[in-house]
């Protein structure tokens, strides 16, 4: 019997956790440290692998590094957080 195709989709980023990051990057640029960090943490690990999948392929970063970079301080992210 052949096998069907089992080509692995790739992580998707669920409508919570698009909402989640929203508000962690509103929080960010109100000055809400905590809040943002709570929204970050709420996100699931299937959608924080898609949200860093792609920010690695739109700017060559990962969330961390694109927060450090806007904040003016220097990357010290290591080249893998996965």
């Amino acid at each position: 019997m052949p096998r069907p195709n089992t080509t692995a989709a790739p992580p998707r980023v669920s409508l919570m956790a698009a909402g989640e990051l929203r508000d962690a990057l509103t929080a960010i640029e109100q000055g809400k440290g905590p809040a943002a960090i709570a929204a970050l943490m709420a996100i699931d690990p299937t959608s924080w692998a898609a949200i860093q999948d792609r920010l690695t392929v739109v700017i060559g970063a990962d969330l961390r590094a694109l927060l450090l970079k806007t904040a003016g301080e220097p990357d010290t992210t290591p080249v893998a957080l996965h």
